[in-house]
């Protein structure tokens, strides 16, 4: 077996509380620097709302995309699902094709303020840089007027992106410095079959792209899957009945991913199942290779009593794993952002 090259005790999955990346940097190495092998930006300002920046920054603007419908959010940011825009490909484009990706050109700005911090000593020299990019149905999931036409043409120019675009972020940032997650929502919810506007084949959806797209990262760059069903707006978006899903999906994406997968985050029960053993079962199938493996059992909710509790009832079934939050947090500050972090690193040192 290939050997581990994640071995921290947690993740930071991607948002976090922060007015700004270096707010997140300097944050995140200073309570965060020796127990995640990573750093993200936070994915602050237009990118709080997670694909929101791909609907607004790379769909709205493509000449191959019409507008539908739109319930306009009075803050700025869809709050609901009922608040963001329903797209359509316009009539006679067989494959949408997208300009350049604004979120390689935010990475890019922001691997170079990592790198000063890095310099200046302030974040720790074992820290990679790390990136969150939405997998295709995460991404294309306002394509819902017409999605049996729509979807496979927005798709296909999504994934052409993706291998125009990759190249041009190791060309700026050293491969060996980065690590990148592939953010899966709405893929799981699609294979549970819980999105309204969604068809048959929810499992090529998220399968397909694991073969065709994670290959195109060098090996240098480490590699991880994100699989949760989301915090938009309440946690979870909806709550499965066990890790059935997620563990198949981990498994396929460790086996045929085409390079090592080096991490998985799998997120886990809200707090009121917390000592659901047949939710944490099917962890005994889970195979992850050298993917170290993060439990997302972290819950604003209920803070140490509840992650010690989930912990407690997973470690029957997975005998070593690290922890993170359910998701990213950046949307759930709570009224002081500062303690709200504070509380994350004291949680996650309590196990």
């Amino acid at each position: 077996m290939t050997e581990r090259r994640v071995n921290s005790k947690m993740l930071l999955v991607g948002s976090m509380p922060a007015d700004s990346a270096e707010g997140a940097f300097r944050a995140g190495a200073e309570l965060f620097g020796d127990l995640a092998f990573a750093l993200p930006d936070g994915e602050t300002g237009p990118m709080g709302g997670w694909v929101s920046y791909e609907r607004e920054r790379l769909i709205r603007p493509s000449e191959d995309v019409v507008v539908i419908s739109e319930t306009p959010s009075p803050t700025g940011l869809p709050r609901h699902a009922y608040e963001t825009p329903v797209f359509s490909v316009r009539e006679g484009v067989e494959r949408v094709r997208f300009g350049n990706w604004p979120r390689i050109d935010v990475a890019i700005s922001s691997y170079q303020l990592f790198k000063e911090l890095r310099d200046a000593g302030v974040i720790p020299g074992h820290l990679r840089f790390q990136i969150g990019l939405p997998f295709p149905s995460s991404a294309m999931n306002a394509f819902k007027a017409d999605f049996a036409n729509d979807y496979p043409r927005a798709e296909a120019g999504y994934e052409d992106l993706i291998a125009r675009e990759l190249p041009r972020l190791f060309d700026s940032i050293p491969p060996e410095d980065l690590a990148i997650q592939w953010d899966c929502a709405y893929e799981t919810q699609d294979i549970e079959g819980v999105l309204a506007w969604t068809n048959e084949g929810a499992w090529e959806r998220f399968a397909g792209p694991v073969t065709r797209l994670t290959g195109l990262i060098p090996q240098e760059t480490l590699v991880g899957y994100h699989l949760c069903y989301g915090t938009f707006p309440e946690w979870p978006m909806y709550e499965a009945r066990d890790y059935q899903v997620l563990v198949r999906m981990a498994n396929f994406a460790v086996s045929e991913s085409g390079r090592t997968v080096d991490w998985l985050h799998l997120a886990g029960p809200r707090y009121l199942r917390s000592e659901d053993r047949s939710f944490f079962r099917p962890l005994m199938d889970l195979e992850p290779g050298s993917a170290r493996v993060f439990l997302g059992i972290v819950l604003p909710l209920d803070g140490e009593p509840g992650v010690k509790l989930r912990h407690a009832t997973a470690s029957r079934y997975l005998e070593d794993f690290g922890v993170a939050m359910y998701c990213g947090f950046g949307r759930q500050p709570g009224e002081d952002p500062a303690e709200t972090l504070r509380e994350h690193a004291r949680v996650i040192r309590s196990v």
